[in-house]
């Protein structure tokens, strides 16, 4: 059996897969990449073919009807074989040495007595024109190369999350839970890591910089501009999180409610600085409608989140805080790394 399976959903991606894949061969047998050609008008079909064809025991090559970044991952996920199951964007890359180090302690913890549902290691930001890389680590929040569970977990630091950069998960928990993204969304990373969650009892964190996150592209989802112009999509994504909490939160240990409530309040934080930037009275009236929403799911967390990620209510009325809600979004591009 494969250890990791990999997936790396593409469209349209011809001019950047091949380092995305190319990084992942020195795996060998170990690995399985799984490369979903997501409906792509560019050579990406034929650049996946080519490389099933001259690595038929590693590369799988499936195309499919444009379905979105979800569905590429939800494509992945139905046809991985592996024991984890790990997320790469094609733009993206792994670094070499913490690749490797990182799969043969995934084979170690493979054979032991304790079932990893989530291993967790380091992601750098690889943003175009930034010489000191940032990097998010784990180190102060987590205990470091042995299995841990939730009531070993420390504090998060605000702006620090479990990212899809820096998870991989347990096949086996995936499938089982039903897990399934949204079609034609974007965004979607974000119910990827965090539903699972609530399936989460056993957790490993090596401290490698394994994830290259690159951003810079004009294009990219997290192009502020970009996001903006898709706010509805996260909007929608905030929502089915909002739902999704709503319905586990009461069943939760302390600290892992805890830290599943600080990552929704910084996507409500991400959605409702988008609508403020955008600044028409639609999105404001949207902005108060999504905080609705929370309230009317769930009005005990409504009341924890209103306050925002720094103290400050995120919901206060009028220019004063609008540009109070500014301020901290200022705060949080530092941490979260946006482009």
């Amino acid at each position: 059996m494969k250890v990791l399976s990999v997936t790396i959903p593409c469209y349209n991606s011809e001019g950047y897969m091949r380092k995305a894949i190319e990084c992942l061969l020195p795996g060998g047998e170990d690995v399985e990449i799984i490369i979903v050609d997501d409906g792509s008008t560019d050579m990406t079909p034929r650049i996946a073919d080519e490389y099933a064809e001259k690595y038929p025991s590693m590369v799988k090559a499936i195309h499919q009807e444009n379905g979105g970044h979800g569905e590429a991952v939800n494509t992945g996920l139905k046809n991985a074989t592996g024991l984890f199951f790990k997320v790469l964007d094609s733009d993206d890359w792994f670094k070499a040495e913490a690749y490797l180090e990182v799969l043969n302690r995934l084979k170690d913890l493979s054979g032991g007595n304790r079932v990893v549902d989530l291993f967790i290691c380091n992601f750098v930001y690889e943003k175009e024109g930034k010489k000191n890389k940032k990097v998010m680590t784990y180190r102060a929040a987590l205990p470091t190369d042995e299995i841990f569970t939730w009531d070993d977990v420390k504090h998060f630091m605000p702006g620090q999350y479990i990212l899809m950069h820096s998870a991989i998960y347990r096949t086996k928990l995936l499938t089982d839970m039903g897990l399934e993204l949204p079609k034609h969304t974007f965004y979607v990373d974000n119910i990827f890591v965090f539903n699972p969650l609530t399936e989460v009892k056993n957790m490993y964190y090596m401290d490698v910089n394994l994830y290259r996150y690159y951003i810079g592209r004009e294009d990219q989802s997290v192009n502020e501009s970009v996001m903006i112009s898709r706010v509805d999509q996260q909007i929608k994504v905030n929502k089915l999180m909002i739902d999704y909490m709503a319905q586990v939160s009461r069943n939760l240990k302390k600290k892992q409610e805890r830290y599943m409530l600080n990552y929704l309040s910084i996507i409500m934080t991400v959605s409702s600085i988008l609508l403020i930037k955008e600044g028409s009275e639609e999105s404001l009236l949207k902005k108060k409608e999504l905080w609705n929403y929370l309230k009317s799911k769930d009005p005990h967390d409504y009341f924890r989140l209103r306050f925002g990620l720094f103290g400050t209510n995120m919901n206060l009325p009028g220019r004063g805080g609008r540009k109070i809600s500014e301020m901290e979004y200022k705060i949080a591009r530092r941490f979260v790394g946006f482009n």
